[in-house]
């Protein structure tokens, strides 16, 4: 069974920015590379009224800040992929906290795995989050599995500014933006 973590483990600084859950802080362990707010706002300017209604995949979730951001701005569920027992432990509290966990489902494990053996789940998914650690070249083999599943939907990468996505055969860049050393491109089916 796990622990939870202490609380001067925690950063507590992150707040949701828009929806029902508003101005209500989220925690985070440290180790963890949250989105910051800043960045978290843009993303959800890029995708919109996308949003509301939506079935998201949250990939990499750590702490959860932008699914959570995504339930509390109107997606009708949310699936939480992460391998890290301390961030998904954080995650399901503030799930908790906010009242939102009918609408969540926390999955532990590989996400690339999970993504090839989960094809249905996937293929229903009309918005995709990955935010995996920068500099790794798992974002690219997730990447060319949401190619091959996605029906219809919107992904959205945070990666760092060096990394270049790789060709893909139904996914196409939309657009990128730019945030210091991150960037954030959205692809569409």
């Amino acid at each position: 069974m796990e622990r939870p973590p202490t609380p001067h483990s925690l950063v507590t600084r992150l707040r949701v920015g828009g929806g029902e859950a508003r101005g209500r802080r989220l925690r985070a362990p440290k180790g963890i590379r949250p989105t910051q707010g800043m960045v978290k706002a843009a993303i959800f300017n890029l995708v919109g009224p996308g949003i509301e209604g939506a079935h998201v995949l949250d990939l990499f979730a750590g702490s959860g800040a932008i699914g959570i951001e995504a339930l509390s701005r109107g997606a009708a569920q949310v699936t939480f992929v992460d391998r890290e027992p301390r961030g998904l432990a954080i995650l399901r509290q503030n799930l908790d906290a906010l009242e939102l966990k009918e609408r969540a489902h926390v999955v532990r494990g590989d996400v690339v795995r999970w993504l090839e053996s989960s094809p249905g789940e996937v293929g229903r998914a009309g918005l995709v989050f990955l935010d995996p650690p920068y500099e790794d070249v798992v974002l690219d083999r997730a990447l060319k599995v949401l190619d091959r599943l996605l029906t219809d939907a919107t992904v959205v990468a945070e990666h760092s500014r060096r990394h270049t996505i790789p060709s893909l055969t139904r996914l196409q860049v939309d657009r990128q933006r730019r945030y210091g050393d991150t960037l954030v491109t959205v692809l569409r089916v």
